[in-house]
């Protein structure tokens, strides 16, 4: 499996053999990811979010991988979101997930949440993942602090 041109993908990082993350990706990397080994690629940008690709579920289907969009309000992270993140993520534990926003901000910080709380890695490797990518604003911030106390 190929992830050279993967790679590409603008703030790309591959947290495990089974999740990469990374910014919008672009048409041709949509067949880059498929040819890598990625089976689902999940969206948590908003359809009209930088660079956002308007027929992106149709262009993953034709690549023979799975879809899953969850629109997450850059302004206004919700329970909600990151419920449906982390059971869309069980859901395909067995399968190589591909997860990706406008910038792999937002999913800098759910991948955060999601390894804290559901693999239980330990706070400093995880925050470094997401330090890697960026420092959280303060609606990040206070976003992940509600997150984590309503977990634990």
């Amino acid at each position: 499996m190929s992830t050279a041109k993967v790679a590409e993908i603008y703030n790309y990082l591959s947290l495990s053999d089974s999740i990469g993350t990374g910014g919008q990706p672009t048409v041709e990397q949509f067949a880059e990811l498929k040819q890598a080994g990625y089976e689902v690629v999940v969206n948590l940008a908003l359809s009209t979010s930088t660079n956002a690709i308007p027929d992106e579920a149709e262009i993953v289907a034709s690549q023979g991988m799975g879809y899953v969009h969850i629109p997450v309000e850059w302004e206004n992270p919700t329970l909600e979101d990151i419920q449906r993140f982390f059971a869309t993520l069980q859901a395909n534990a067995d399968r190589r997930v591909f997860v990706h926003c406008a910038m792999n901000m937002r999913v800098s910080a759910f991948m955060y949440l999601y390894r804290r709380l559901q693999q239980q890695i330990d706070e400093d490797a995880a925050r470094r993942n997401l330090e890697e990518i960026w420092t959280p604003n303060p609606t990040w911030e206070r976003f992940i602090a509600q997150v984590l106390e309503f977990y634990i």
